[in-house]
């Protein structure tokens, strides 16, 4: 287990979605062997660069109040900074296990859980949280964007060729779109995923 906080990786209910139906998300999207090397790249890329990337996001949801809204006190909405802090320490160990690209049986448990912290089913439950029971699904497939898109000046940052660096964004396109996918499952009707 680790240190940080809230984060059960590894020890959490196991997956609705079977490592089957997984191979097909995975094949859907074209995410493959090579797509994982790149990703692996990238966690030495970004290991020691997470800080700086959680600084530029959180820049960024903190910059637009419908996200930020997520994370905001219910009686006054105002942002709550420990429940960002306690969430921003997950959400850096959230880039180097992306990065790890280990997609077993563990890593599919736990990309529910992060499902079911985004939903009304168990969102702030693990920091006491006041806040909104929700993250609005309607922003979770948007961030895919944000969120690798600014990932490509931090890939470029320790002199990878111009082709490298664009391996590792597109296996994080694909790996992002599988996980936000993984996390909608809360959101769907029973028997429609």
């Amino acid at each position: 287990m680790s240190a940080i906080p809230g984060y059960t990786h590894g020890a959490v209910a196991r997956s609705p979605i079977s490592e089957a139906d997984f191979a097909l998300m995975r094949k859907t999207v074209l995410f493959d062997a090579e797509d994982e090397r790149w990703l692996r790249l990238s966690r030495e890329v970004l290991a020691d660069q997470t800080e700086a990337v959680l600084d530029v996001w959180y820049g960024f949801v903190g910059s637009q109040p419908h996200l930020l809204a997520s994370f905001t006190d219910v009686s006054d909405g105002k942002p709550l900074g420990d429940y960002l802090g306690a969430v921003r320490r997950r959400f850096g160990q959230w880039i180097l296990d992306t990065a790890a690209a280990r997609y077993d049986q563990a890593w599919l448990d736990y990309q529910h859980e992060i499902g079911l912290r985004h939903h009304r089913a168990k969102k702030n439950q693990t920091d006491g949280a006041r806040s909104t029971d929700l993250v609005p699904f309607r922003y979770l497939v948007p961030l895919v964007f944000p969120v690798t898109h600014t990932l490509r000046p931090f890939l470029a940052r320790k002199g990878h060729t111009a082709a490298e660096v664009e391996g590792m964004v597109q296996a994080w396109v694909k790996s992002c779109l599988l996980q936000i996918t993984l996390w909608s499952h809360p959101y769907v009707k029973p028997g429609d995923f």
